[in-house]
């Protein structure tokens, strides 16, 4: 059987049943179930739009975001889905700083569940800067179901992966 990339880490009972769901040629039927449609957010100015709603409910108290876009240049192959990006740069006398999110074009259509996942992911580290136990408070803070869809986006990239686009 082939290695499951995106599930490395996880207990063999579950990657286990990825793998017979993968046999039986029925993970993208489980995905479909629970995840039927794609979202609309097709642009980068929608995608901003949909950043700051989200930001402006959970963390009023943040820094502000400077950029938001879909980056073709985020590779997979490397577990990025997401890149928070902080730029400080010193114009005349004053530092100026900027926050930056780039989200993985691949989930330019994908569920809205998952592009909200790694929007709040990526939200998070305007906060904590590593991923450690504050990180993933705040990450289950803003969206409960966070580690649930976390594992869905991972069986959604097998799928990907093995067998191409779900929609």
């Amino acid at each position: 059987m082939k290695e499951l990339q995106y599930l490395l880490g996880y207990p063999d009972h579950l990657t286990d049943q990825v793998q017979r769901l993968i046999a039986e040629n029925t993970l993208h039927k489980l995905l479909l179930k629970k995840y039927p449609s794609p979202h609309e957010i097709r642009t980068d100015k929608a995608l901003y739009e949909y950043v700051i709603a989200i930001k402006n409910i959970s963390m009023q108290k943040s820094q502000p975001l400077s950029k938001v876009l879909f980056d073709p240049k985020i590779k997979m192959q490397h577990q990025a889905l997401g890149v928070h990006k902080f730029i400080s740069r010193v114009q005349g006398g004053k530092l100026k700083a900027k926050n930056e999110i780039r989200i993985a074009s691949t989930f330019r259509n994908a569920p809205e569940p998952f592009l909200r996942m790694i929007v709040v992911h990526e939200l998070a580290h305007l906060k904590e800067k590593d991923h450690n136990k504050a990180f993933y408070k705040l990450c289950k803070h803003m969206e409960p179901d966070y580690h649930q869809l976390d594992f869905d986006m991972r069986l959604y990239l097998t799928q990907l992966d093995l067998f191409g686009p779900l929609y």
